[in-house]
């Protein structure tokens, strides 16, 4: 009877061990063949069949059989930075800059970067050999002056170069940022000297222009005075000719009146002489010559002795 218990044991073992054996193995099977797989957000899945590319799925549950493979694809925006890209102007000079180039892998090409330039959608080579080509290219149809005075349009050139080349390799470019934009220490120096000389002539200039303003001023208020002047010379000569004018008229009214009028003139010397007269106190002048005239005498009794 025991002996009949162990075998039976020993049958319950064996089976329970063997059905652990099955489920672990039915277990790896199910993982190995697994269909459920995900795509990440701002992913794309790649879909290959021995190695060839069969669709690009989107973001979520993606279900495959086992004999198929997904690969995930970034069409999220990336960086590419491009430290102390050269170039030269087209007047000779040197000139170095700093760029971090923005881009993404347009959706509807995913299938042909996979499958040319990058597996998991990372360009950053691409993009910093690119953007070194046109940042040459484009520098090279300005002068140095006119890279440091137009740097929005020579952002706009580049960005739009880079776009083109680019789009060779399935990329959009989102944005560029230029920094560290420089020349050589030799031009550098000679723009601050030309820079320093113009703000000087700019003083000049102002200065001269405020000596020419104080100029014309006192020039106008000159002119003002000298008209203010020659206005009043010219009010008094006026004056004093219509006053000679009047006095002359007067003197000619004066003039025919006593011509007109020998009686006033002689009753005119009479009141003079009597006025002479009246002052006289008597006394004769010691010595009389010839032809001098004698002092008054009384005209009246002389006239009534007669």
């Amino acid at each position: 009877m025991s002996e009949f218990m162990v075998d039976k044991n020993r049958v319950n073992t064996g089976a329970i061990v063997r059905n652990i054996v099955i489920v672990v193995a039915i277990i790896l099977f199910v993982l190995w063949i697994s269909p459920f797989n995900t795509v990440p957000t701002g992913m794309r899945g790649v879909v290959t069949q021995f190695g060839a590319i069969k669709r690009i799925e989107p973001e979520g549950l993606v279900i495959l059989p086992p004999w198929q493979k997904l690969d995930v694809f970034n069409v999220r925006a990336e960086e590419a930075t491009i430290e102390n890209a050269d170039g030269s102007t087209s007047d000779t000079q040197p000139v170095r800059v700093s760029m971090t180039v923005r881009y993404n892998i347009a959706t509807d090409r995913v299938a042909e970067v996979f499958e040319k330039y990058s597996r998991d959608g990372n360009l950053a080579s691409y993009v910093q050999t690119a953007t070194q080509e046109v940042f040459k290219a484009v520098t090279a149809h300005y002068t140095a002056p006119d890279l440091i005075s137009q740097r929005a349009k020579v952002s706009a050139d580049i960005s739009m170069a880079l776009k083109l080349k680019l789009e060779l390799y399935g990329a959009n470019v989102i944005n560029i940022d230029m920094r560290n934009f420089a020349f050589s220490d030799t031009y550098m120096s000679a723009i601050n000297q030309k820079v320093t000389q113009e703000q000087l002539r700019l003083v000049a200039e102002n200065q001269l222009k405020t000596v020419e303003a104080e100029q014309k001023q006192k020039v106008a208020i000159a002119e003002a005075e000298a008209s203010a002047m020659r206005a009043r010379a010219d009010g008094e000569s006026y004056s004093n000719l219509k006053i000679a004018t009047a006095q002359a008229e007067a003197l000619k009214i004066q003039n025919s009146a006593l011509a007109q009028n020998k009686d006033v003139l002689e009753l005119r010397r009479i009141e003079v002489d009597k006025i002479k007269a009246e002052r006289w106190n008597g006394q004769l002048p010691q010595n009389i010559y010839a032809g001098a005239p004698i002092p008054f005498l009384d005209v009246g009794k002389s006239t009534h002795s007669q």
